[in-house]
């Protein structure tokens, strides 16, 4: 079993910035994949990033230049630096792994990013 706990969401203006944190604990297998999905009322859940533990990284197009993901193999973490946030990026911001021996996935209780003026 794995747990996942987010923090960092809240409510900012348009143009600024917040750093999602997920930490992870129990039984972490060493090859996986960390990442962020996000949720808006009434559309389907999407990926906005992911990082393997090898450091590739893959992003939603439309957050391309403006977000950052990254993650800290030492404390089972992952991090995304969001900049130049729009209303549309207004969504409940969910960690997830998932390993690719077992393929097991884990989700985490999600944080709500709200942009607005």
């Amino acid at each position: 079993q794995v747990q996942l706990v987010e923090s960092g969401g809240g409510l900012v203006q348009p143009g600024g910035s917040l750093r999602l944190s997920c930490a992870a604990s129990g039984n972490m297998d060493r090859w996986n994949i960390m990442g962020w999905y996000r949720q808006a009322p009434g559309k389907q859940r999407e990926l906005v990033a992911e990082v393997w533990s090898v450091g590739t990284t893959n992003y939603l197009d439309s957050v391309k230049g403006r977000f950052t993901i990254s993650r800290d193999n030492t404390r089972n973490a992952v991090y995304l630096q969001m900049n130049s946030l729009k209303p549309e990026d207004t969504a409940v911001y969910l960690c997830n792994v998932r390993f690719i021996v077992s393929r097991s996935q884990y989700w985490g209780q999600g944080t709500q990013v709200t942009v607005s003026s």
